[in-house]
């Protein structure tokens, strides 16, 4: 069981000291993906919450190289946090969108040396096809930990279908299944504050997803920022952002639902300067960690107090 007097939770930079023995860093990559909600597959506006510039870095724009982009964020995070292994982060946009040769020719170029220790793949459920699955297979075969880190943001598909997802639940459970049959790492992401869903609906994602074989999860809230459809819900009064006490509450008691295994990566989002619109304290990611922190001591909870 955790210990309760230390940390409460199982968070990522304990988690990654303990399998390499140092601290391990993840460096974020652009590798000028787009996304079937985006290029027309699907859509072409996007989740309502996405703006314009989307989660793109504007390093491929800029023409920057990955093999570029790894070198200046390793020499970064070493000299910032004396980091001495790092995981190449495939960040922007569905990073899993394209053909198992192209990924490979990416992928490849992230592991400019010894130092780079691991992949992650942040991505869709419907971006991750038989050949895109057995070729992240092949990476773990070559001893790379291999993270997938798998939007879904919520088990409600009312919810997925309203904020223009254009996948299901359903989609996720099967992608889990896949990956877990090649025994692929899976984080999987999840926001609360969406629209239409109060504390109920919020629980519920946390419950069905402690009982699925995922390694990790990242929580956030949502944010609204500017040129979204989200801003427009938020001016005509259709939609009211979570509150940061309402959100530090049901992160504990999701964290409390969670199996000691579970790999928590984030607690909260942090939105680009000068694209917020609202809530403002999602600004002040270092008080709402804090807060989430106090909360676990003051309630009593720790990740699997709740995990049946």
């Amino acid at each position: 069981m955790i210990a309760k007097n230390l940390k409460r939770y199982v968070s990522l930079n304990n988690f990654l000291k303990e399998k390499f023995g140092t601290r391990v860093h993840k460096v974020p990559l652009d590798g000028g993906f787009t996304c079937p909600n985006r290029d027309g597959s699907k859509s072409t506006g996007g989740c309502i919450y996405c703006n314009s510039l989307g989660a793109g870095t504007g390093a491929s724009l800029e023409g920057k190289s990955i093999e570029k982009q790894m070198e200046e964020g390793i020499n970064y995070l070493s000299k910032r946090f004396k980091a001495k292994k790092f995981i190449a982060y495939f960040q922007s946009y569905s990073g899993s969108y394209s053909t198992a040769e192209k990924l490979k020719e990416l992928y490849d170029s992230s592991l400019i040396d010894e130092r780079v220790v691991g992949l992650s793949v942040g991505t869709r459920p419907d971006c991750l096809n038989k050949e895109v699955l057995d070729l992240l297979e092949d990476y773990q075969k070559k001893n790379y930990m291999v993270w997938l880190e798998t939007g879904l943001q919520s088990v409600h598909n009312k919810t997925l279908e309203f904020i223009n997802r254009h996948h299901s639940f359903e989609d996720f459970l099967y992608t889990l299944d896949r990956a877990k049959e090649r025994g692929l790492l899976v984080c999987t992401h999840i926001i609360f504050g969406l629209p239409g869903e109060g504390h109920e609906e919020m629980i519920e994602t946390a419950k069905k997803i402690s009982k699925l074989p995922v390694d990790g999860i990242k929580f956030h809230s949502l944010y609204v920022v500017k040129g979204t459809p989200m801003e427009k819900l938020l001016e005509e009064g259709i939609y009211k952002p979570i509150t940061e006490e309402e959100y530090v509450n049901i992160v504990c008691e999701a964290i409390a639902l969670l199996p000691e295994k579970v790999v928590i990566q984030r607690l909260t989002g942090d939105p680009k300067k000068g694209e917020l619109v609202e809530p403002q304290w999602t600004m002040n990611k270092q008080k709402t960690l804090s807060l989430i922190e106090k909360k676990l001591v003051e309630r009593d909870l720790w990740q699997g107090k709740f995990f049946i």
